[in-house]
């Protein structure tokens, strides 16, 4: 399984919307993992090889408007369609129920895909991701008011230091932090840089039909939050913790000392094992 390599379809969902999917072969135990908005598959490069080495069988689903997926301006960007995209790409590849393991605002997502398509999910390792209930946050929208000033003013090198900064201030251990690591978390954008401008206005722009937290109750799937202890930015406040550990019937939390927002980074072999104590509880 592990020479045979990933395969990289692509999965059309709806017209215009094509998603970028890696999918590990083999007849392991199938698992879901959701990046957030930036690294895409790229992020989970050190998790991989050590699931599929523990016999399970990775499939990274990168959401619309991310990574190598597409990027059309007037697609609906809310979390709740991002959710229904995921359930599109299961479906169409036949492999679910599945664990699934997401990352930051791909926890979102999986939370939303948990309520709507129970029996896709079995259950949710959640990688520094709470019941957020917007596609961005309020520094993101106001960043989007100068998007005529990013192209001129240094275009994908310009987001890229910015990416790098704040992948910097995520973190707590900074050493994985490189020129090459942030130049991997930014191939998608680049490729077509205009439609990655387009698609973060839209996502910008987005607003959620129903929201998150008073439905979190009905989510019956096992869920573990792992979170890093170190001071960094975009980490879970205790209030989304506590209102998941009291909505959520099973729920636990793993904390990992001294590190940061991107434990898939920073812990990738904690995230394995968080999965497969995930796993028993799912049986």
């Amino acid at each position: 399984m592990l020479g045979d390599g990933p395969q990289h379809p692509y999965v059309v969902v709806a017209p215009a919307e094509t998603m970028h999917v890696e999918a590990w072969p083999g007849d392991g135990r199938p698992v879901a993992l959701v990046p957030g908005l930036f690294g895409a598959a790229f992020t989970f490069r050190k998790v991989l090889p050590l699931l599929a080495a523990r016999g399970f069988r990775p499939i990274v689903i990168e959401p619309l408007g991310t990574g190598f997926s597409s990027r059309p301006p007037k697609a609906d960007y809310s979390l709740d369609a991002q959710s229904r995209r995921l359930a599109a790409v299961l479906d169409s590849l036949g492999s679910g129920p599945v664990l699934v393991l997401a990352h930051s605002l791909g926890a979102a997502m999986a939370f939303r895909l948990a309520l709507e398509r129970p029996d896709l999910v079995r259950g949710i390792v959640s990688l520094e991701g709470g019941p957020t209930e917007e596609a961005t946050t309020p520094v993101f929208r106001s960043a989007m008011r100068y998007v005529p000033w990013i192209k001129l003013f240094g275009g994908i090198n310009l987001i890229r230091r910015k990416i790098r900064g704040m992948l910097l201030e995520s973190s707590g251990d900074r050493s994985w932090v490189t020129d090459g690591v942030v130049q991997g978390y930014t191939l998608g954008e680049e490729r077509d840089f205009d439609a990655t401008l387009r698609a973060f206005l839209a996502m910008s722009r987005a607003r959620e039909p129903v929201k998150l937290a008073p439905r979190l109750g009905g989510i019956a799937c096992p869920v573990t939050l792992v979170v890093g202890t170190a001071h960094h930015d975009g980490d879970v406040p205790p209030s989304e913790v506590a209102l998941l550990n009291h909505a959520i019937l099973s729920f636990a939390v793993d904390s990992q000392p001294g590190a940061g927002h991107y434990l898939q980074e920073e812990r990738p072999a904690a995230v394995v094992s968080a999965l497969e104590r995930l796993a028993q509880r799912a049986k």
